[in-house]
């Protein structure tokens, strides 16, 4: 598939739609039906012990999911996430971004479900791998795009 939205376009729908996350995080890569993210880890996102904080990984694995969801469908703001499943599976250093990739398994009219493996990076294996499912809305019920 190929994309209707690149990286570019993406960091700009997110700077503009979803201004409580503007400069947290940016579209490094968009190809075909994959999408790479970086989180600009920050103090805010570690955690007692000195590692990036689950809830800062799941938000990078969802807007994730999100961006290589609207990568295919361009901008819809009011797709929304239905499920999440993710396992944590090393510990990420601290202070060091993550990177997460993202690939879209399948999209559909009402649902699209895509898988993400989130790195901390300079590390070759993955810290946390999810499984994400979004609504999309029909077109043009989605008026804040």
């Amino acid at each position: 598939m190929a994309p209707v939205m690149d990286a570019a376009e993406m960091n700009a729908f997110l700077g503009r739609v979803f201004l409580e996350v503007a400069g947290e995080f940016h579209v490094e890569e968009v190809s075909g039906d994959t999408v790479t993210l970086r989180l600009f880890v920050q103090d805010r996102h570690l955690r007692p012990g000195g590692t990036v904080s689950g809830p800062a990984m799941f938000s990078l694995a969802d807007v994730t999911a999100y961006m290589v969801t609207l990568a295919q469908i361009g901008p819809r703001a009011l797709a929304v996430t239905t499920n999440c499943a993710i396992d944590f599976m090393r510990k990420p250093a601290a202070g060091v971004d993550l990177i997460a990739k993202g690939r879209l398994l399948k999209l559909g009219k009402q649902l699209s479900v895509s898988d993400v493996l989130i790195y901390s990076e300079g590390m070759g294996k993955p810290v946390a791998r999810a499984s994400l499912t979004y609504a999309i809305p029909p077109q043009g019920v989605d008026l804040l795009g």
